[in-house]
């Protein structure tokens, strides 16, 4: 479930308990290479997403500390360096993050912001519109049945 706390902050709620959703795209970046690699050190996502972006190594350690802090990510420390592990599954983070996204573009009111989408899509390959709507047809049987 997603929610909104007084700092209009989205939340998604689990079963495990409440994360924060990743902030922006680095944030999300870090985790998908987490979530790509299973376990890593802030050293290793530095020269993985970091360094190519020509970030310094303590903004990739700030933004690790940030996702623990939002609990999307756990930590152990070895030795003197922490070892970083995603507390997450992409899916859901990223149904969240759809959801969100979602939620901004169709606003309070979702009907006419859908027309328009539909409308949109058709202009651009009215196939799809086609495609669409077996995918949703799919999506009500496997839900619902026959």
């Amino acid at each position: 479930m997603l929610i909104y706390d007084a700092g209009r902050t989205l939340s998604l709620v689990t079963m495990k308990g409440q994360f924060r959703l990743p902030g922006g795209d680095l944030e999300y970046a870090v985790l998908a290479k987490l979530w790509e690699l299973g376990s890593a050190s802030a050293r290793d996502i530095y020269t993985q997403v970091g360094e190519p972006q020509g970030l310094v190594y303590t903004t990739t350690a700030k933004v690790l500390d940030r996702l623990h802090a939002k609990r999307l990510v756990g930590r152990e420390r070895k030795g003197i360096a922490f070892v970083y592990r995603p507390r997450v599954a992409r899916a859901l983070v990223d149904n969240a993050r759809a959801r969100q996204l979602l939620t901004k573009l169709f606003g309070p009111a979702p009907h006419s912001a859908a027309a328009t989408l539909v409308d949109a899509v058709e202009s651009l390959d009215p196939k799809l519109l086609d495609e669409l709507a077996e995918a949703i047809a799919a999506r009500r049987r496997s839900k619902h049945g026959p």
